[in-house]
């Protein structure tokens, strides 16, 4: 009787031991693995400025991530260990300062996380560029003016090519655009080809898109920036308040994105506030910026910044410019001069100059072009602010007159809103792709 007993004890104790052995050992590993997720979430966010773990996707041109990225991997994390049956995977590195999770646990987040979103269609890019043009396209704006001419129109007469010329010029495309683009819809409409309001509205925006086109060259996927032989040089030029060296920060982060190493030239030195501005810019882009002392000469800081880049091997140089001297004879003998430092410093350069313009200038805007295309070699203009007005038709008077090709627009204060200039998509864009009266 007593073997039984002692029999009977023995299995009871076994069954205690094998049942409860692993419990304190469970929660110490859980209570281990989520203080350390929390630890690491803690020290993430109390530093904003740290740089990403290796093996971090890169941000990609048009890319938009959110800034709490890597707390919200964190939380995943800790949402893991506190899982039953993945105690296991997370305890091994649990107690280790700065490590979320073993090999295991990163390949679990992984599958998690979705792919890289694909890049965006054409319609995307429409759809955007429609965004910034809402004031353009609103009733007051220059669409919507011409959309309320062909709304419920039957019948095509001479009235109508009067009433577009009106709008035309009250959207500051340019009287000698303005009657370039009638001339030819008149021709249409004597010949019978423009029977509808649809017609004609198709018209329109082929003649639109027809100007835009400068030397025939349609740029259907947008030129933008060619960097050929680095480093190439850009000289932006333009007045005061235009968006110089914004539009250099911006282009800068978008190449910097690219893979395309930049370094700035601060040669705006007459603005002190310019030189602190780019300066800011280079810091938060990862951009070497050379400048010289107030009042330096423009045209060597931008000589030290083209030696500064072939001797870090730079693809880029982003040269910023004054826009502002005693008198105008002086700005643009001040800008010749900076081209030529630019050619002693590195034959060919500048390779681009790019004429910075304010969109909601107006015809003011199409002055300062001449002015600047008179006195240097601009081969290319860049459009800011057009999100602030709703008189879009300057870029068709700008590209008519001039015959200068746009090769951006800026519609935002943020990277991404500075876009590559593709003349369809802009016409599509701001005159919408739906006919009369749709």
């Amino acid at each position: 009787m007593e073997t039984v007993l002692l029999v009977v004890i023995a299995v009871v104790a076994l069954l205690y031991f094998l049942f409860f052995r692993n419990r304190p050992t469970t929660r110490r590993e859980e209570s281990t693995a989520a203080g350390a997720a929390r630890a690491l979430r803690d020290e993430s966010r109390a530093r904003p400025g740290a740089q990403p773990k290796q093996g971090a996707q890169p941000i990609k041109p048009g890319e938009r991530r959110s800034p709490s990225a890597s707390t919200r991997d964190l939380d995943e994390v800790e949402a893991l260990s506190e899982r039953p049956g993945t105690n296991d995977k997370l305890s091994s590195d649990a107690g280790a300062p700065g490590i979320a999770a073993d090999a295991r646990g990163k390949a679990a987040l992984d599958k998690r996380r979705p792919t890289e979103a694909a890049p965006p269609s054409r319609g995307a890019d429409v759809q955007v560029l429609r965004r910034g043009l809402a004031r353009s396209r609103e009733s007051g704006g220059v669409f919507g003016k011409l959309k309320a001419l062909f709304e419920g129109r039957r019948e095509i007469d001479a009235s109508l090519a009067r009433e577009i010329e009106e709008v035309l010029l009250s959207s500051d495309v340019g009287a000698t655009t303005t009657q370039t683009i009638l001339a030819r819809l008149r021709d249409s409409l004597d010949r019978g080809e423009l029977d509808s309001a649809d017609a004609v509205w198709k018209a329109l925006r082929q003649e639109a898109v027809r100007m835009l086109e400068v030397n025939g060259q349609p740029h259907a996927i947008g030129r933008g920036l060619e960097v050929r032989h680095p480093p190439a040089v850009v000289l932006f030029v333009g007045v005061n308040g235009a968006g110089k060296t914004t539009t250099i920060g911006k282009l800068a982060t978008q190449l910097q994105a690219a893979g395309k190493k930049c370094v700035l030239a601060a040669g705006d030195t007459f603005r002190a506030a310019a030189v602190q501005q780019l300066v800011i810019w280079g810091k938060r882009v990862g951009c070497e910026v050379v400048h010289g002392k107030d009042g330096a000469d423009p045209g060597s800081v931008l000589f030290e910044a083209i030696k500064k880049a072939e001797e870090v091997g730079a693809d880029v140089v982003l040269a910023d410019t004054a826009g502002r001297l005693h008198t105008k004879a002086n700005l643009m003998s001040e800008m010749q001069k900076i081209a030529r430092s630019a050619g002693k410093a590195l034959n060919g350069a500048p390779h681009e100059t790019f004429l910075v313009i304010d969109s909601t200038n107006g015809q003011n805007a199409l002055a300062q072009a001449r002015e600047f295309k008179d006195a240097l070699s601009v081969s290319g203009i860049i459009l800011t602010k057009l999100d602030g007005t709703a008189k879009g038709g300057v870029v068709l008077g700008i590209c008519d007159s001039l015959r200068l090709p746009v090769r951006f627009v800026g519609m935002g204060e943020g990277p991404d809103d500075l876009h590559e200039f593709v003349p369809q998509r802009f016409v599509d864009a701001l005159l919408g792709d739906e006919g009369a009266g749709r």
